[in-house]
């Protein structure tokens, strides 16, 4: 069989003679912590890497012997490009219009969800034959927002109303018998802790809709919502004693170290590398949305990664068409809660199927299906994505450097114009990687570093254990030192006048110190590695109160008295202290 260049590396990976055939060519790839980077490479492409390093006339001879393989197993067919329009005659003239069976409750409250349930048709495949959209107005505020068919024969229309009134609505779709339908509920006052959807707020910083500060205290946990659901259940009480108020997930699953276990569920109907990306498996979706609502219940965020190169099942490189139709399909199932953020994907630059363009195309079919317009972000490996992009609403990063990522943070606001969030800057654990090998105080440390700047860096943990379940790939349970300490660090912004900080100017210490707060009232500095004996300030007008800070002992000393002018402060020599001033002149 003559295999063709662009056959998947792991085609030949699960093949048992191919498999031994690369074993014996590439020593070291089977036990590479990086194989799941590779499955879905073109096998042509990944061998003339050059960092591979094999000649001509070794790869002619690795050519031979795959050529010479059984063939069972080896032919894949690539994804189906076809695009599918829904089908105006779905249903005969014989079905009156607007006969569907529509439950809806005749009351909402502002910024929680409103579902209309359709009772329908399942003939044929109503994924893609049926097209459904909601036509929602108040007054003078309008907004069409897409349903979506969950299986058996039910259609769902999700809306997230941001105004409180009477709300109308008209279906308009191909299938007759949903066509027409139209209903009307009061949308009272807003729920004690439901503030909105977050959006950015100040350029650099976001707030809850109504106007209410969000300070994000992020953490990582990738897979967490694809293991068994005991462990699932174990995640979301850690994170109800946790800090954190955001956490960074992928719809798909992933396959990576430490996270080599199948998951219970799968997006599709079909196999690995022969997924039908024109059905869906509702019940994936359903518990996918239960576990955003349960992260909802206890506040936190839910940072929804929607393509990753972390694969060994196809997810990576469904096709344009499969591609699209996944991405409609989530947001349209999602958009209507409250606490999503879409993050277009995890190390973009690593998914080799898809181009600047796919990207772009995709982030439209995001916008245009999201009738909220949740936070949108698209995170790197090495090669930054130009994040000017108008869709773009903040800048989600990877470290940079082994050490230096959170020093960054003022140059890329400058850069970019947008908030700042360093969701990757390495994590606090015992691994081989330098990414997972952090000190908790070297975590802390760049937490604090890029606060003050004005960003937001988050969490991350990776201790090994002999279950191999670790918190940044399946959640779990949290043994690290840091998380305390960044809520320790998080008080600090909440207790800024703006519930904010920005980039100040101190004068004579801005050299020496990172300084972050607001100009004439409220400053932080951080002296980092650093241990003084004293620090000497030239204060700004007004009386100022002076607090010496233990960012790692979480201690809050403060100087007796009000200071104004030049004031020396004195500091017990350890590195990683902080310093307070708040006018307290008014």
């Amino acid at each position: 069989m003559m295999l063709p260049p662009a056959v998947p590396v792991s085609l030949i990976l699960d093949h048992p003679e191919g498999r031994g055939v690369l074993a014996a060519y590439l020593p070291g790839l089977l036990d590479s912590p990086h194989l799941g980077l590779v499955r879905d490479i073109p096998l042509g492409d990944f061998l003339d890497r050059p960092e591979i390093g094999l000649p001509d006339t070794t790869k002619a001879q690795l050519w031979a012997e795959l050529h010479a393989l059984d063939d069972a197993g080896l032919h894949v067919e690539p994804p189906s490009e076809e695009v599918f329009e829904p089908d105006p005659g779905y249903e005969g003239t014989n079905v009156a219009i607007g006969s569907a069976r529509a439950d809806f409750p005749l009351e909402a409250t502002r910024w929680s969800v409103f579902e209309i349930e359709l009772h329908g048709p399942e003939h044929g495949n109503p994924f893609i034959d049926v097209e459904l959209v909601g036509r929602f107005e108040n007054g003078e505020a309008g907004v069409e927002v897409g349903g979506f068919y969950d299986g058996d024969g039910v259609y769902r229309i999700r809306f997230l109303p941001w105004l409180e009134g009477r709300w109308t609505f008209r279906t308009t779709s191909t299938a007759r018998s949903l066509d027409g339908i139209s209903g009307s509920f009061e949308c009272g006052p807003a729920l004690a802790a439901s503030h909105g959807p977050v959006g950015v707020a100040d350029g650099f910083h976001f707030a809850h809709a109504d106007g209410t500060r969000y300070l994000p205290v992020g953490t990582t946990a990738y897979a967490w919502t694809h293991q068994e659901e005991e462990l699932e259940e174990q995640t979301l009480r850690t994170l109800a004693g946790s800090p954190f108020n955001k956490v960074r997930m992928c719809v798909f699953p992933k396959s990576f170290l430490y996270n080599e276990n199948d998951p219970r569920l799968f997006p599709f109907e079909g196999k690995p590398f022969a997924w039908d990306t024109t059905r869906f498996d509702p019940e994936f979706f359903r518990h996918l949305e239960q576990r955003v609502r349960d992260l909802d219940a206890l506040g936190i965020q839910a940072d929804l990664i929607l393509f990753h190169p972390y694969d060994r099942w196809g997810f990576s490189s469904l096709g344009r068409a499969g591609d699209d139709r996944f991405v409609r399909y989530v947001v349209r199932r999602l958009a209507a809660f409250p606490n999503v953020w879409w993050s277009m994907a995890n190390e973009y630059d690593l998914v080799r199927s898809k181009s600047t363009a796919d990207w772009e195309r995709l982030a439209t079919i995001v916008g245009e299906n999201d009738h909220v317009g949740h936070l949108r972000s698209i995170h790197n490996f090495q090669e930054f994505y130009d994040h000017s992009r108008p869709w773009i609403t903040h800048c989600s990063l990877q470290r940079v450097d082994r050490y230096r990522t959170a020093e960054n943070t003022t140059e890329w606001r400058w850069e970019w114009s947008k908030p700042i969030v360093i969701d990757e800057c390495g994590y606090e654990g015992d691994l081989e990687q330098t990414w997972g090998n952090l000190t908790g105080e070297e975590l802390v440390r760049r937490a604090w570093e890029g606060t003050l700047r004005g960003g937001y860096v988050a969490h991350g943990e990776t201790y090994g254990n002999d279950r191999d379940e670790l918190w940044w790939s399946k959640g779990g349970v949290l043994v690290g030192s840091s998380p305390k300490r960044l809520e320790f660090l998080a008080r600090f912004v909440a207790e800024s006048p703006t519930g904010k900080l920005d980039p100040v100017d101190l004068g004579n210490v801005s050299r020496d110190f990172t300084w972050g707060g607001v100009a004439g009232v409220y400053y932080l500095g951080y002296l980092g590695l650093g241990q003084p004996r004293f620090c000497t300030i030239d204060l700004p007008e007004g009386e100022f109160s002076i607090d010496v800070i233990d960012t790692w002992d979480m201690t809050i000393e403060r100087a007796p008295g009000v200071s104004s002018g030049t004031v020396r402060v004195a500091l017990p020599v350890r590195p990683c202290m902080a310093i307070r001033l708040i006018r307290v002149d008014g």
